[in-house]
């Protein structure tokens, strides 16, 4: 479970990136984040992390209060959750089960890492994960010779071979074409479903976000406006969290 209890974020400038976000996320949920780009999305998933940290109020996951958390407690909570970028953060001109494989490093000694001596149970995981994505074909391709969602998929493997119990993805198919992001949204909510691993999106395409996720939180200058199932979700509400702005989809 995941708890914001009044939590505020103003960065050093002043700008206030969340403003009194009171907020509860229960274990296996497929949870979508949208709204204007600035509005918080970002910030808001990536406190959850200690990616950034809030400014007050208290943010609480699986009944640990994050901003008490330091040094090797805070590598041991990083490790049970898994984010993933828009730009895919992967090493290029390694292979894909190579990248995926670097989600193990932290639990490794010096010497194991710096020969990659990687043991045989280790990659047979490594191959699992790459399995549940849909490209094991893959595995010994380098990954700038994958196309961008291949690309994403490796990166999603790479998360679900730490085993994680919540999943972050910051605009994860805001860079592929409207097929294949469908296709990498399709991944996402069977990994949900099937693994019962809480999902996180920020999400600039609402379309994407009302048919695949179970439930949207809409933010507008730092501050929840809407929470809801996506069946709930109306026009009105849109035009709430947007302001009136033409609503971001990724139909062409």
């Amino acid at each position: 479970m995941i708890e914001f209890k009044h939590v505020d974020k103003v960065y050093p400038n002043g700008v206030k990136g969340l403003q009194d976000i009171n907020l509860t996320i229960d274990q296996g949920e497929f949870v979508a984040i949208i709204g204007l780009s600035g509005a918080g999305k970002s910030t808001l998933i990536r406190t959850i992390n200690r990616m950034i940290d809030v400014t007050s109020g208290q943010l609480i996951v699986d009944g640990t209060d994050v901003m008490t958390l330091k040094g090797r407690s805070m590598r041991r909570f990083r490790r049970k959750i898994g984010m993933i970028f828009q730009s895919y953060n992967l090493v290029t001109r390694a292979t894909a089960i190579k990248n995926v494989l670097t989600s193990m490093v932290p639990d490794m000694n010096f010497f194991r890492v710096l020969f990659g001596l990687f043991s045989k149970e280790q990659k047979i995981h490594a191959l699992e994960a790459l399995d549940k994505v849909g490209i094991l074909d893959k595995a010994y391709t380098r990954c700038d010779q994958l196309s961008g969602g291949q690309q994403q998929r490796v990166s999603l493997a790479r998360t679900l071979n730490q085993n994680p119990t919540i999943i972050l993805a910051d605009e994860p198919v805001a860079a592929l074409d409207p097929i294949t992001a469908k296709q990498v949204m399709s991944d996402f909510k069977r990994i949900n479903e099937e693994m019962n691993i809480t999902v996180l999106i920020n999400i600039h395409h609402v379309d994407l976000a009302l048919n695949y996720c179970s439930r949207v939180i809409g933010i507008r200058a730092g501050r929840i406006v809407y929470d809801g199932p996506t069946e709930t979700v109306t026009q009105e509400i849109l035009d709430e969290i947007y302001n009136g702005a033409a609503i971001p989809t990724a139909e062409k």
